[in-house]
């Protein structure tokens, strides 16, 4: 039963990711996590807020079904299917250490240096965390969609702009924590 606890590999995950892709693309639906939040508001009644979420969610009620699933797949991996051991290089847990005090590095995957509960009473925490969340937000509108909207059906899809922005949300990263994140902590 060991195998279990390994990731799945390439020639394995690869496959089924393409096959849920072409499936997608079969009943002419595309995958992204962004559009599950906005189908999860208009269900809720923010339509009568804003223009954006006044649409007939019920005929995309197929995203909460995405988002169920990732909740729980998440869940079955993480206490079935997993031994929860985080694996990372440890030039980098040194460098994480050194460089941010995250003395974490390796024990777990969120590291409680920045995500303890603790930390929310700090309010340049809680600005930081409600500003990152509306730019996320923002950008992931102004974009068209999420990393794995773009990233997984959007290049599928062979679809240029998802090739933009791909490489934007990459650049993004690489500048968010080789130059800002350093002079916000």
């Amino acid at each position: 039963m060991n195998w279990i606890y390994e990731p799945w590999p390439w020639y394995i995950a690869g496959p089924l990711i393409a096959l849920v892709m072409l499936l997608l693309l079969l009943v002419g639906k595309q995958f992204g996590m962004s559009s599950n939040l906005r189908t999860a508001c208009a269900a809720v009644g923010a339509g009568k807020a804003a223009d954006f979420f006044r649409f007939d969610w019920k005929a995309e009620r197929w995203n909460l079904i995405v988002v169920l699933g990732a909740i729980i797949g998440g869940f079955i991996a993480t206490n079935y299917m997993s031994d929860n051991t985080v694996e990372i290089n440890p030039k980098v847990a040194q460098q994480l250490s050194n460089d941010y005090n995250i003395t974490s590095a390796g024990e777990s995957y969120m590291p409680p240096e920045i995500f303890a509960t603790d930390t929310l009473t700090n309010p340049f925490i809680i600005a930081v965390l409600l500003i990152g969340g509306l730019l996320v937000g923002f950008g992931a509108r102004y974009a068209g969609g999420c990393t794995s909207g773009h990233a997984i059906s959007g290049l599928s899809n062979l679809q240029l702009p998802s090739l933009i922005a791909v490489i934007g949300f990459f650049i993004g990263g690489l500048v968010m924590i080789h130059l800002i994140y350093p002079l916000i902590f």
